[in-house]
Protein backbone atom coordinates (compact mmCIF):
# COMPACT_ATOMS: atom_id res chain seq x y z
CA UNK A 1 0.00 0.00 0.00
CA UNK A 2 1.30 3.17 -0.76
CA UNK A 3 2.59 6.14 1.99
CA UNK A 4 0.11 8.86 2.57
CA UNK A 5 0.64 11.99 1.61
CA UNK A 6 1.13 14.79 4.57
CA UNK A 7 -2.13 16.57 3.21
CA UNK A 8 -4.07 12.61 3.82
CA UNK A 9 -2.05 12.08 6.99
CA UNK A 10 -3.73 15.41 8.14
CA UNK A 11 -7.38 15.23 7.05
CA UNK A 12 -7.45 11.39 8.86
CA UNK A 13 -5.71 13.25 12.36
CA UNK A 14 -8.84 15.82 11.97
CA UNK A 15 -11.11 13.12 11.73
CA UNK A 16 -9.72 11.10 14.62
CA UNK A 17 -9.32 13.98 16.98
CA UNK A 18 -12.86 14.55 16.15
CA UNK A 19 -13.87 11.44 16.92
CA UNK A 20 -15.22 10.68 13.43
CA UNK A 21 -13.18 8.50 10.63
CA UNK A 22 -13.73 9.75 6.92
CA UNK A 23 -16.16 6.35 6.35
CA UNK A 24 -18.44 7.56 9.06
CA UNK A 25 -18.52 11.21 8.04
CA UNK A 26 -19.01 9.86 4.46
CA UNK A 27 -21.70 7.54 5.59
CA UNK A 28 -23.33 10.71 7.44
CA UNK A 29 -23.07 13.10 4.79
CA UNK A 30 -24.97 10.15 2.40
CA UNK A 31 -27.39 10.05 4.79
CA UNK A 32 -28.56 13.68 4.94
CA UNK A 33 -27.98 14.54 1.46
CA UNK A 34 -29.97 11.01 0.39
CA UNK A 35 -32.94 12.29 3.20
CA UNK A 36 -33.35 15.92 1.65
CA UNK A 37 -33.04 14.66 -1.74
CA UNK A 38 -35.83 12.16 -1.38
CA UNK A 39 -37.98 14.21 0.60
CA UNK A 40 -37.92 17.25 -1.70
CA UNK A 41 -38.69 14.70 -4.36
CA UNK A 42 -41.48 13.74 -2.95
CA UNK A 43 -42.82 16.83 -1.44
CA UNK A 44 -42.85 17.84 -5.40
CA UNK A 45 -45.16 14.52 -6.11
CA UNK A 46 -47.39 16.25 -3.05
CA UNK A 47 -47.73 19.60 -4.60
CA UNK A 48 -48.09 18.29 -8.12
CA UNK A 49 -51.10 16.29 -6.75
CA UNK A 50 -52.53 19.64 -5.26
CA UNK A 51 -51.92 17.91 -1.66
CA UNK A 52 -50.47 19.08 1.35
CA UNK A 53 -46.89 19.55 2.25
CA UNK A 54 -45.38 16.04 3.97
CA UNK A 55 -45.12 18.18 7.18
CA UNK A 56 -48.80 17.67 7.45
CA UNK A 57 -49.31 13.86 6.75
CA UNK A 58 -46.10 13.80 9.51
CA UNK A 59 -48.72 15.30 11.80
CA UNK A 60 -51.84 13.37 10.69
CA UNK A 61 -50.14 10.23 10.78
CA UNK A 62 -49.11 10.74 14.48
CA UNK A 63 -52.90 11.68 15.20
CA UNK A 64 -54.19 8.78 13.61
CA UNK A 65 -52.29 6.57 15.23
CA UNK A 66 -52.63 7.73 18.66
CA UNK A 67 -55.41 6.37 21.48
CA UNK A 68 -58.14 8.40 20.51
CA UNK A 69 -56.55 9.88 17.75
CA UNK A 70 -55.49 12.77 19.90
CA UNK A 71 -52.06 13.87 21.35
CA UNK A 72 -51.03 16.57 23.94
CA UNK A 73 -49.51 19.01 21.91
CA UNK A 74 -45.93 18.07 23.90
CA UNK A 75 -46.28 14.61 23.03
CA UNK A 76 -46.93 15.41 19.21
CA UNK A 77 -43.83 17.66 19.12
CA UNK A 78 -42.01 14.47 20.31
CA UNK A 79 -43.63 12.09 18.08
CA UNK A 80 -43.42 13.94 14.65
CA UNK A 81 -40.50 13.31 12.67
CA UNK A 82 -40.06 15.92 9.60
CA UNK A 83 -41.90 19.19 10.89
CA UNK A 84 -40.61 19.52 14.90
CA UNK A 85 -39.73 23.38 14.19
CA UNK A 86 -42.94 25.52 13.99
CA UNK A 87 -44.95 22.62 14.66
CA UNK A 88 -47.46 25.59 16.97
CA UNK A 89 -47.48 27.29 13.49
CA UNK A 90 -48.24 24.34 11.53
CA UNK A 91 -51.07 22.87 13.96
CA UNK A 92 -52.72 25.88 13.76
CA UNK A 93 -52.49 25.47 9.76
CA UNK A 94 -53.90 22.10 10.10
CA UNK A 95 -56.68 23.61 12.12
CA UNK A 96 -57.47 26.05 10.05
CA UNK A 97 -57.63 23.70 6.94
CA UNK A 98 -60.36 21.57 9.54
CA UNK A 99 -57.70 18.77 9.45
CA UNK A 100 -57.31 18.85 13.31
CA UNK A 101 -59.04 20.80 16.23
CA UNK A 102 -57.54 21.77 19.62
CA UNK A 103 -58.77 20.98 23.12
CA UNK A 104 -58.33 21.90 26.03
CA UNK A 105 -56.90 19.17 28.25
CA UNK A 106 -58.82 19.09 31.56
CA UNK A 107 -56.30 17.61 33.90
CA UNK A 108 -53.74 20.94 32.75
CA UNK A 109 -55.25 23.95 32.52
CA UNK A 110 -52.25 25.27 30.45
CA UNK A 111 -51.84 22.33 28.21
CA UNK A 112 -54.23 20.86 25.01
CA UNK A 113 -54.61 18.06 22.71
CA UNK A 114 -54.33 18.18 19.31
CA UNK A 115 -57.44 15.57 17.51
CA UNK A 116 -57.47 13.96 14.16
CA UNK A 117 -60.75 15.48 12.44
CA UNK A 118 -62.99 13.03 10.07
CA UNK A 119 -61.15 15.11 7.54
CA UNK A 120 -57.87 15.18 8.51
CA UNK A 121 -57.93 11.05 8.57
CA UNK A 122 -59.54 11.41 4.99
CA UNK A 123 -56.45 14.10 3.89
CA UNK A 124 -54.16 10.76 5.22
CA UNK A 125 -55.54 8.74 3.03
CA UNK A 126 -55.41 10.48 -0.19
CA UNK A 127 -51.64 11.76 0.43
CA UNK A 128 -50.94 8.29 1.46
CA UNK A 129 -50.48 6.33 -2.53
CA UNK A 130 -48.84 9.78 -3.11
CA UNK A 131 -45.97 9.32 -0.36
CA UNK A 132 -45.73 5.55 -0.79
CA UNK A 133 -45.35 6.33 -4.66
CA UNK A 134 -42.46 8.59 -3.58
CA UNK A 135 -40.70 6.38 -0.98
CA UNK A 136 -41.13 3.35 -3.97
CA UNK A 137 -39.28 5.70 -6.11
CA UNK A 138 -36.89 7.88 -4.29
CA UNK A 139 -35.68 5.46 -2.45
CA UNK A 140 -37.32 1.59 -2.27
CA UNK A 141 -35.71 1.23 -6.14
CA UNK A 142 -32.46 2.15 -4.81
CA UNK A 143 -31.89 -0.45 -1.74
CA UNK A 144 -31.65 -3.90 -1.98
CA UNK A 145 -33.99 -6.13 0.58
CA UNK A 146 -30.67 -6.45 2.15
CA UNK A 147 -29.47 -2.96 2.21
CA UNK A 148 -32.57 -2.19 4.19
CA UNK A 149 -32.83 -4.53 6.64
CA UNK A 150 -28.93 -3.11 7.25
CA UNK A 151 -30.36 0.44 7.25
CA UNK A 152 -32.88 -0.29 9.56
CA UNK A 153 -30.47 -2.22 12.27
CA UNK A 154 -28.42 0.31 11.65
CA UNK A 155 -30.75 3.59 12.00
CA UNK A 156 -32.24 1.55 14.66
CA UNK A 157 -29.57 2.00 16.91
CA UNK A 158 -28.51 5.31 16.20
CA UNK A 159 -32.15 6.37 17.09
CA UNK A 160 -32.10 4.55 20.62
CA UNK A 161 -29.01 5.53 21.14
CA UNK A 162 -29.98 9.36 20.71
CA UNK A 163 -33.57 8.99 22.16
CA UNK A 164 -31.41 7.62 25.31
CA UNK A 165 -29.61 10.64 25.55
Amino acid sequence: MAERTGEEKARLRVFREGSLDQGREEAWRALITAHAAAVERIERGLLEAGLPPLGWYDVLLELSAAPGCRLRMHELARAVVLSRSGLSRLVDRLEKAGLLRREPDPEDGRGSFAVLTNEGSRMRERMWPVYAKGIAEHFGAHVSDEEAAVLCRALGRVRDAARGS
